[in-house]
């Protein structure tokens, strides 16, 4: 098996990956069609961040606008929206999708680093970074900075996955591609690290943890996902075979059902 870990770099400026939501589909698709949780994953965090009518919320690492969507109804018509990403492509496409919803006048889109946000100190009531301080290159800054543009008595709502999260998935890339096992962003900003981390920015931090898994039915969905970021992406020929006989077999042997735990949770942040 070569070596062929997914580095930091992978993860904070990869523009192949994260120039348009192309590759990010893949692995969301394998989420939305095999879910099975307690609430729609987006939703759940709407509820958790319970905005206030009037409120400027900053959504950086919006990605493709996917939280917006699908949260509407569980949020307030009067918002003032500012989506933001590294992407370029990622900012055009949030606001394209956030715009069409039709939901909120005040929608803009940024280009920004979250570890040098371009916003005035005090700026926004709510900050959401959903999946995303994994991707900062320095993340102690990028939380400084979250709660620099955060108004006093304000909310960052962050989340992120544990170190055990979607192990039997990550499992399988391992055995097919070699590098890291587990989880590819453990030990850059987990559940497990992530209190620590925001407790020393924020005055009041609380953790909810989210119920979910996977029930998958089809591999190629399951060798789609794996194939969709490094080191699956640029794995040759043969390494690629092997996945996918590694997952048929696993299917094989769960009787045609391939279970994945999802370990994943919210912080919720005030500033005092």
């Amino acid at each position: 098996m070569g070596e062929c870990p997914m580095t930091q770099a992978d993860l904070v400026d990869n523009r192949e990956q994260y120039g348009d939501s192309s590759k990010l589909e893949a692995r969301a698709r394998l989420h939305r069609k095999y879910a099975q949780t307690e609430a729609p994953w987006f939703s759940w965090i709407a509820g958790k961040a319970k905005l206030q009518s009037g409120s400027r919320v900053l959504d950086i690492g919006c990605g493709p606008g996917w939280f917006w969507a699908e949260a509407a109804e569980s949020l307030p018509e009067s918002l003032d929206i500012q989506l933001a990403d590294l992407s370029p492509g990622m900012v055009d496409e949030a606001i394209a999708r956030v715009r069409g919803i039709g939901r909120w006048a005040e929608v803009e889109g940024t280009v920004a680093d979250v570890t040098e946000l371009p916003f005035d100190d005090a700026s926004f009531d709510a900050i959401f970074a959903v999946h995303m301080l994994y991707h900062a290159s320095d993340r102690a800054r990028a939380i400084a900075e979250i709660a620099r543009v955060l108004k006093p008595g304000g909310v960052a709502i962050v989340t992120t996955n544990g170190r055990d999260d979607c192990a039997s998935l990550y499992d399988l890339g391992y055995r097919a591609f070699g590098g890291k096992p587990g989880s590819p962003i453990a030990g850059l900003f987990d559940l497990e690290m992530g209190g620590p981390m925001l407790r020393a920015a924020f005055g009041e931090v609380e953790e909810f943890p989210f119920q979910s898994r996977l029930v998958c039915t089809d591999p190629k969905d399951v060798v789609a996902f794996l194939l969709s970021h490094p080191p699956g992406d640029g794995a040759p020929a043969e390494q690629q075979a092997r996945l996918r006989e590694l997952t048929e077999a696993a299917f094989e042997a769960a009787g045609g059902v391939f279970e994945i735990r999802k370990v994943v949770g919210l912080f919720l942040c005030r500033k005092g």
